[in-house]
């Protein structure tokens, strides 16, 4: 099937490792270009390098920081200046840390914020100008499990992500008319370094070995095993392209059947 990808321009935030990498690469493997960023200019020169060396694609690697207004403003000013448009954004960035409420400072809870949702709302608004000028565009917003089951000790995240999604709805209504569809993917237990890290937390706490939480962990997914960052990016190329057309305001899980919820 022809995604009609090819020559798109996609921007994907925090794409040095994991998810971000793994759907930066998804899209170069369909022949779009991508301009990937990262907090460290070491990692995602060489994310970089695999990807062009793997598809062949244009791949242009800045450094941002997605906490920060004018590295946003900078990010996206650069991209355009490098590939002429955006057509694709995917808004990704690091989890917010594991927490109980009685945990969480003001000063915590406004880090989360600014990391979990402002992010997203100004990196969309940095590109919708250009989206709605060429009537084209597709959004799509790295969110987590948590906006459809809460997790108590990710409670930044079942707290913050589901404004994502608010957002999302909200603007999926609006920017229809300009041909621009936006939605959200819901990652489920998928095996990158911050899953890592995650687990090796709840494991330590527990008194218990990793390889015994994960067995424990994953009895709950029908699937009976995590996921690989390859199996989220395939439904975001999916989203992305010409044959999702008809699909906006969505959330959409992959998770191995982990979330039990009808919506």
């Amino acid at each position: 099937m022809d995604l009609g990808l090819r020559d798109r321009v996609a921007l994907v935030t925090a794409a040095s490792q994991g998810l971000g990498k793994a759907i930066a690469l998804g899209l170069a493997e369909e022949g779009a270009k991508v301009a990937i960023c990262s907090r460290s200019s070491n990692r995602v020169k060489a994310a970089a390098d695999e990807i062009r060396t793997k598809t062949g694609a244009e791949v242009q690697a800045f450094l941002a920081d997605v906490r920060k207004p004018a590295s946003i403003k900078s990010l996206v000013k650069k991209t355009v200046e490098k590939c002429g448009r955006i057509d694709i954004l995917v808004t990704n960035a690091g989890g917010p840390p594991l927490a109980t409420f009685p945990d969480l400072t003001d000063k915590r809870w406004l880090e989360g914020v600014n990391l979990t949702l402002m992010s997203v709302v100004r990196l969309i608004r940095e590109v919708i100008p250009y989206m709605q000028e060429q009537k084209w565009g597709r959004i799509i917003n790295m969110t987590s499990l948590t906006v459809k089951q809460p997790i108590d000790d990710l409670i930044l995240s079942s707290a913050l992500r589901p404004g994502v999604v608010g957002l999302a709805k909200v603007l999926a209504n609006q920017l229809a008319k300009d041909g621009i569809l936006v939605n959200n993917i819901c990652p489920g237990y998928i095996l990158t370094k911050r899953q890592d890290e995650i687990i090796a937390a709840r494991a330590q706490k527990r008194g218990i070995s990793v390889e015994d939480y994960l067995a424990e962990s994953t009895k709950p997914i029908p699937l009976g095993r995590m996921g690989e960052p390859a199996e989220v990016a395939n439904l975001v190329v999916f989203l992305a392209s010409e044959r999702a057309s008809y699909i906006t305001g969505a959330t959409i899980q992959v998770d191995g059947g982990l979330v039990k919820g009808l919506l």
